[in-house]
């Protein structure tokens, strides 16, 4: 046990608490009933950007263990994996069984456990839908230490109030997951530059249903006749055949090593519109004009920041917020606004990214449903942010929107209600199987997400 200052990825909001790291579940519920008034919240790799897995002045218990259970069943295509397991780890066991994860966000440095208290989406949600969809059942410690299954068919109000719901309904320890057969370790991918914004909306609506990936990096500092000019990028898990000789000898191998580090020391203010704007010139010319097929590895489609160790130190000490944000199909004309918005604030960002969602799930705090969502990361100490944000939020809102709350660290609490108008029924199970309000977190106070 040690009393420690955390962050999020996004190095913003620092608090200190008590760390605890339990092994097995009687540990972890030991842990748990002794949690002071301030109460308890897990934490995973902490890689929610903002304070989700913090709890000032309470308890944090470490859970991340990639040395944890992993079993799979290649007759069934599922995998019973205990919650501390990195997708990393995962994907190291299973990939060269021909097996992948039905869903990944953009790094696989997130825990199982965490990706079901998020409800993760990544480039095919628009086919497969979000992380919650594809679980078949966990087992939960609930907060006076009762152990229990559940599922979409086993009081599937509690499971749903979980995935989506931050950690604040219970501690998943295991998670069932339906897999995704692959043949080879390898995704065929098209390329192509598109000249502005309506350009790339239009190339996605009407191409986007025939390939299970799809993502479009934005360039945020073009405007005029260029604004959201873009790089889209699709793809398919690639088949033997598409393979050349070298690769066909292994279809399966699966190497994710990390091999750069960003510096422990970066200039103030490195990433700035001049910097950002050659770099985004550069990357949008490199791409090709017209479609272009290429096959690479799962580490470079899926996550290719993993690449560089630490890359969130590039924004500097003061930290790094990412704003994601969902509107409806229809809505088009509230993203160019956005977009308009960001480019005429000069906004430097490199990081931001463009989806499609398909339908959303039952959970009442999962993120996706069916419209677009922007992500974009920014300096946490860049001049007027606040403003400009809280500019984007009533666009968004008014849209019919909502923002995505493992990536929140600027909302207001009345942002929340009005981008989830389940919040009450999801607030009515947590009562119920946490009467005392044992879990809680700094993200959950400052939204006001639990009394």
């Amino acid at each position: 046990m040690t009393t420690r200052l955390l962050t999020g990825w996004g190095r913003t909001a620092p608090s200190l608490a008590t760390v605890v790291a339990p092994r097995g579940e009687a540990e972890v519920r030991e842990a748990v009933a002794a949690a002071g008034r301030r109460g308890a919240i897990a934490r995973g790799l902490g890689r929610s950007y903002g304070a989700a897995a913090q709890n000032g002045g309470g308890l944090v218990l470490e859970l991340a263990d990639d040395d944890g259970a992993v079993e799979l069943d290649p007759a069934t295509g599922t995998v019973t994996v205990a919650a501390g397991v990195s997708l990393d780890a995962l994907l190291r066991r299973i990939v060269p069984a021909g097996w992948f994860v039905p869903v990944t966000p953009g790094t696989r440095a997130v825990t199982v456990g965490g990706a079901v208290a998020a409800d993760i989406h990544g480039k095919n949600h628009h086919v497969d839908g979000a992380f919650a969809t594809h679980v078949s059942s966990m087992t939960l410690l609930l907060a006076d230490g009762t152990v229990v299954e559940t599922g979409p068919a086993r009081d599937p109000d509690l499971f749903w109030a979980t995935c989506g719901g931050m950690g604040l309904t219970g501690i998943v320890l295991a998670v069932t997951l339906r897999l995704l057969p692959v043949a080879t370790s390898r995704v065929a991918v098209t390329t192509e530059r598109t000249t502005d914004l309506e350009d790339l909306c239009a190339r996605m609506t009407d191409g986007d249903a025939g390939y299970r990936y799809s993502v479009a990096w934005v360039d945020l500092l073009a405007r005029g006749r260029h604004l959201g000019r873009g790089v889209l990028t699709r793809g398919d898990h690639a088949v033997p055949d598409d393979l050349g000789r070298r690769e066909a000898a292994e279809p399966l191998a699966y190497d994710p090593t990390v091999r750069l580090a960003a510096p422990a020391v970066v200039p103030r203010h490195l990433l700035n519109p001049a910097t950002v704007g050659a770099f985004n010139t550069a990357w949008y010319e490199r791409a090709p004009r017209g479609p272009r097929r290429t096959i690479e590895t799962i580490p470079a489609f899926f996550h290719p920041l993993d690449a560089i160790g630490h890359w969130n130190r590039l924004y500097g000490r003061g930290g790094l917020v990412q704003y994601q944000f969902v509107v409806p199909l229809g809505a088009e004309a509230v993203l160019r606004g956005v977009v308009e918005r960001l480019a005429g604030d000069r906004c430097p960002s490199f990081l931001a990214v463009l989806k499609r969602f398909g339908a959303g799930d039952r959970g009442p705090l999962s993120f996706p449903m069916p419209g677009w969502t922007l992500a974009l990361d920014v300096a946490a100490d860049r001049a007027g942010l606040a403003g400009l944000f809280g500019e984007l939020d009533r666009l968004v809102l008014d849209a019919g929107g909502r923002h995505y709350l493992a990536k929140d660290a600027h909302l207001h609490p009345s942002a929340v209600a009005a981008g989830y108008p389940r919040l009450d029924e999801w607030r009515e199970v947590r009562r119920r199987v946490d009467p005392q309000g044992r879990w809680c977190s700094d993200l959950a106070r400052r939204l006001r997400l639990v009394p």
